[in-house]
């Protein structure tokens, strides 16, 4: 068998290496328009390992994070990279968030998620002692990994086990030709057999390609950080998160340390104006005018235009973001705040304004698409790639 898979993410790669492991001499190439491996969702977020707190019991997200922390533990070891358990408090500050809670707190049982806890305001300073709540939720299994160390081990992996990654090739078009998919690329067209898309910020433009339906639409949203100084990150043991708003997929601003040491304050969530708009100045007409133009983003932007202004001023106003950090560590001021590199994620948006929050894997002939993998995607990898190789084999197999 012969197989292409389109993007060089964390989930791509586990994909191309699942592939090989599976089908043993297996033709597998990984093409990735960038110059590196994980350059994008994978080289921009937390680093946060996520141990399955938030997810609808039974849903995809609930299912592979908790399947990809095990495997994903299981890799961190064979390979020797560094994945520390520093453990998670989801803080509550009103009766409100305390309600959301215990909510969180049954859903974390129902997914099993291992040692989680409800702790009072003594048990929370003696977690975090210069955090602030009515209340908190415990996840002490929730790590923190590079997760770019990760997708270039992967990578590795892929070249070791007999695939290839070509870097540096963008897919072009996407044609059937009898029993074959053809892609076509800025270099040579590689022909295979089936085709897997994980190009994360790009795939319901590749999907589409493909024929697939272009619903749902993948609309960037910049996630904003800063970063505290060295001498104050003793501020933070761990992981300090809000309670999130049950509306939203993203969990709002929060403080995590890192692998390295150093401690990120955010992100927010604002609409990028471009699929990689890493910076504020970072505009693409084109993938503006595809937002703007797109059926849900009115809906959308009408339901929650509040959030949106809210978000907008955080960003603006360092103020804004610095207050939000306070809620939780009282004692941060602006001056320990520092600008860190900003990431984007994916978020796949249907056409009545709606957030796709699951997971969401397509079928399209002999294409499988990753139509929606944003957090926890890099946790749940290597069970992301289990699911697509399995669901891709059966397709090949029903197709006789």
């Amino acid at each position: 068998m012969s197989y292409v898979v389109v993007g060089a993410g964390i989930v791509g790669l586990a994909v191309a290496r699942e592939l090989l492991i599976r089908r043993p001499g297996s033709a597998v190439v990984v093409l990735e328009k960038e110059h590196q491996v994980g350059l994008h969702q994978t080289g921009h977020n937390s680093g946060v390992v996520h141990a399955g707190v938030y997810y609808l019991p039974g849903s995809l997200k609930a299912t592979l994070c908790r399947r990809g922390v095990a495997l994903l533990r299981e890799y961190t070891v064979e390979h020797d990279i560094a994945c520390q358990e520093l453990g998670k408090v989801i803080v509550a500050r009103d009766a409100t968030e305390e309600a959301r809670l215990a909510d969180l707190f049954a859903r974390a049982r129902a997914n099993g998620v291992p040692g989680v806890q409800l702790l009072g305001p003594d048990g929370l300073r003696d977690r975090e002692p210069h955090v602030q709540g009515k209340a908190a939720l415990l996840s002490p299994h929730t790590a923190v990994v590079d997760f770019g160390q990760v997708a270039r081990s992967l990578a590795a992996d892929v070249a070791r086990l007999g695939g290839e990654v070509r870097l540096a090739t963008a897919v072009t078009g996407i044609t059937r030709r009898g029993d074959a998919v053809v892609v076509a690329t800025t270099g040579q067209a590689v022909v295979a057999e089936q085709v897997i898309l994980c190009a994360g910020l790009h795939v319901d433009r590749l999907a589409t390609l493909a024929g697939g339906d272009p619903s749902p639409r993948i609309l960037p949203f910049r996630g904003e950080y800063y970063r505290l100084r060295p001498q104050r990150s003793s501020l933070v043991r761990g992981l300090i998160y809000p309670v999130p708003d049950p509306r939203y997929p993203f969990l709002g601003v929060h403080l995590t340390r890192r692998v390295d040491g150093t401690v990120d304050v955010g992100p927010n969530a604002v609409l990028a104006l471009a699929r990689e708009g890493y910076r504020r100045r970072d505009v693409r007409l084109g993938d503006l005018l595809a937002t703007l133009g797109y059926p849900g983003f009115p809906r959308l932007a009408a339901r929650h235009w509040r959030t949106g202004v809210q978000e907008m001023l955080g960003s603006l106003l360092k103020g804004r973001f610095v207050a939000a950090a306070r809620h939780y560590v009282p004692e941060l001021t602006s001056a320990d705040l520092l600008r860190a590199p900003a990431g984007v994620r994916a978020q796949a948006v249907d056409r009545r304004g709606d957030l796709v929050d699951d997971f969401r894997i397509e079928i399209i002939g002999r294409v499988v698409a990753v139509r929606n993998a944003p957090s926890p995607a890099a946790t749940s990898s290597l069970a992301i790639a289990e699911h697509v190789v399995e669901r891709a084999l059966s397709a090949a197999t029903e197709r006789g």
